[in-house]
């Protein structure tokens, strides 16, 4: 029944209101809604452009920076200068001819030995025509090495352009030799063998830098 009385909203102006009443709560809940959502998203960008501005930051900080081989100084280093690099299919006696043992260059055999890792001693000639190629040849006393002291050698040294090779009656525990320099160490810990390789493997100051180290003889005992 309808209101005579004008100042009396009829119930079809009631239901409107209430109506009406509700679609601007649910509005303005909806509204509150999208401001949440677009602050999400702008702190979720501003954080991840943090993280990635973090880690940019960390990789930076954290590169090792480049060394110049040049600047690396390695105490005892021993320098032979003015070797000759002949080929020759005879035994040459590097220790008599040049004064070194085991040899850092000289007269060679004209087949190289193939770089890796070998268990058994090697032909002189053949693993100085690879120090002519540019590799560092690592050359320890199976005497007073022990099978881990070994593997902490094989573990230390690069794949390519090296040699590893046991020599016995060497005059140090480990020496560490290329084409005219040699160092002898004093354990297989010595930081110095690190900073030998970094130095001169793949020296320019070899006869024949770049030249292959592989597709020539395997020697026996070969490893890897």
């Amino acid at each position: 029944m309808a209101s005579n009385n004008p100042s009396t909203p009829s119930v079809k102006e009631q239901r409107e209101a209430k109506r009406a009443e509700k679609v601007a709560v649910l509005k303005k809940q909806q509204a509150k809604e999208k401001r949440n959502r677009t602050i999400g998203i702008v702190a979720g960008s501003v954080g991840a452009v943090a993280v990635i501005a973090l880690v940019i930051t960390f990789v930076v900080s954290s590169a090792v920076p480049k060394v110049d081989p040049a600047d690396i100084d390695i105490e005892g280093l021993q320098t032979f200068d003015g070797l000759t690099a002949v080929h020759v299919a005879t035994a040459v006696d590097y220790e008599a001819d040049y004064g070194m043992n085991p040899p850092a260059g000289g007269n060679h055999n004209q087949a190289w030995l193939n770089c890796g890792v070998y268990s058994e001693p090697q032909q002189n000639e053949n693993a100085v025509h690879a120090l002519e190629h540019g590799a560092v040849w690592v050359t320890y006393n199976p005497d007073d090495l022990s099978d881990a002291d070994v593997e902490t050698l094989r573990d230390s040294i690069p794949s390519t352009y090296m040699l590893l090779t046991p020599y016995p009656d060497l005059p140090a525990p480990v020496v560490a030799s290329a084409w005219g320099v040699q160092v002898q160490l004093d354990d297989v810990d010595d930081p110095r063998l690190a900073d030998f390789i970094a130095k001169y493997r793949q020296s320019a100051d070899a006869p024949e830098p770049g030249a292959a180290c592989t597709g020539a003889i395997d020697g026996p005992g070969k490893v890897s």
